[in-house]
This record gives structure tokens, C-alpha cells and sequence, in this order.
């Protein structure tokens, strides 16, 4: 009975090293940095869980606010876009005071920037999807946040270059779909698309086909003052457009 008893003592202690927690007596600079040796070897799981520790024990101090931002940027690189979003938004509620919200607002534009988007445009007919334009437009209002509040920012100028790049293809995509529509006779709906581009991304390259796909709906729905007075707007516009002339 009584090895048993110890051989049960010897087990229980093999389990109790077994779940110690190595990084106990890890300062909270030690355990950052090696958040961050985690975060650069692409372990991201094991970065994601040491910045967790480090939030916990040291709650409330610049450390673990750099500890929750840098975590975001983990779950992000691991694709956890939805993870890395609730993070990113607890700490701009939690502390909007923070020297790190700019670069927690460029993180969130970040994450929901959609480097494809301009290829996805590309896809048209029964399988048009609002999914990637709206993830877009949250990335333009995260990095419109950023240019506005913070304009010296680090991270502004990269920010700029994105937002322009949104508007240019949410616009593009707005003209597939809308050359999708007048192709097969459905006017009043590209009529519906074109003005969304014309309104919504004023200075975008594919004004001038919205544009002319409106005078050409405009035409084939009998409707000609509405095609007369769009094509004035593009002779104003665009004097030496191609598209200037009655369909």
C-alpha cells in the first residue's frame, strides 16, 4: 500500500511539472520580447498566448497595452480576422488615450484591407458578392480615422496610398457590375450602379464610364433628358472623352 502511494505521489508530481508555467518567473520584459521572437518566427499561436500572459500580469501598464496591440497583429498574421478585429476595438474603447491608438487604427484598416479586391471585380453574373466591398469600406473608415486624427503619423502616408487604392476598385467593381447590367438590357439597374460610383468615389479613374454607361441607359430607357444632361456633365468633366456622343 504504501508504494503505491508513492509511486501515485511520484505521478502527481510528474503532472504538476508538466503544467507549471514556465514563464512564471519571466519579467515582463523578457516575456514580451519573447512574445515578439514568437511573432517574428511566425509562431503566432505561441506569441498570441505569451502577449496574453503578459496582459494579465501586467494590466493596465504601457507594456501590456504594446502587449494587446501586438496580439492583434498576431491574430491577424494568423488569420484570425474576427479575433484580431475584437482585440483591436476592447483596446481603442478601453484606452483612447493611448500612444498606440494610430497605430491600432492602421492595424484595423489593415485587417480588413482587401489587396484583391481589384481582381474580384473581375467576377461577374450570378455570384456578385457585397462581402469584399464592405470588409473595403471598413478598411477606408479605419484609415480615414487614422489621416484625420493622427496626420504625422508613421503610418499615415501608408494609409493614404490604401484609401485611394479602395476607392479606385470598389469604384471598378461598381462598373462591372454595372457593364454587367446594361449587357443584358437591365438599364435601370446599371443606371443604379453608375450613379453609386459617381457619388460614392467622385474622383475615381471610372467616373467617366459611369458616366457614359448613365447616357447610354439613360438612352435605351427613353429617357433623354436625363441622357442630354449627363452628357453635359461629361463634356464639363471629361472634354475629350470618347464616350461623347449620343449612343
Amino acid at each position: 500500500m504504501r508504494i503505491c502511494l508513492i509511486s501515485l505521489f511520484v505521478v502527481l508530481q510528474g503532472c504538476d511539472s508538466l503544467s507549471a508555467d514556465n514563464t512564471a518567473n519571466w519579467s515582463m520584459d523578457k516575456l514580451y520580447q519573447e512574445g515578439l521572437d514568437e511573432l517574428n518566427n511566425g509562431a503566432y499561436d505561441k506569441s498570441i498566448k505569451l502577449f496574453e500572459k503578459l496582459e494579465t500580469r501586467a494590466i493596465g501598464t504601457p507594456i501590456a497595452q504594446q502587449a494587446q496591440v501586438e496580439k492583434a497583429y498576431a491574430q491577424y498574421k494568423n488569420g484570425d480576422q474576427t479575433e484580431a478585429l475584437a482585440t483591436l476595438d476592447r483596446f481603442m474603447r478601453v484606452h483612447p488615450a493611448s500612444p498606440l491608438v494610430d497605430y491600432a487604427l492602421y492595424l484595423k484598416g489593415l485587417v480588413n484591407f482587401n489587396g484583391d479586391l481589384g481582381f474580384l471585380s473581375g467576377i461577374t453574373g450570378q455570384n456578385l458578392d457585397d462581402r469584399d466591398q464592405k470588409a473595403s469600406k471598413e478598411s477606408y473608415a479605419a484609415f480615414k480615422d487614422l489621416s484625420t486624427r493622427f496626420p504625422n503619423s508613421k503610418y499615415t502616408p501608408d494609409a493614404l496610398a490604401r484609401m485611394a487604392y479602395i476607392l479606385n476598385t470598389l469604384a471598378a467593381y461598381e462598373m462591372n457590375v454595372a457593364r454587367f447590367y446594361l449587357k443584358r438590357g437591365a438599364y435601370l439597374a446599371a443606371v443604379n450602379r453608375a450613379q453609386v460610383a459617381i457619388t460614392e468615389y467622385p474622383n475615381a479613374p471610372a467616373t467617366e464610364e459611369a458616366l457614359g454607361i448613365l447616357i447610354q441607359a439613360y438612352d435605351k430607357l427613353g429617357l433623354t433628358q436625363l441622357r442630354d444632361d449627363s452628357m453635359r456633365v461629361m463634356a464639363a468633366s471629361f472634354p475629350k472623352s470618347k464616350l461623347l456622343q449620343k449612343p
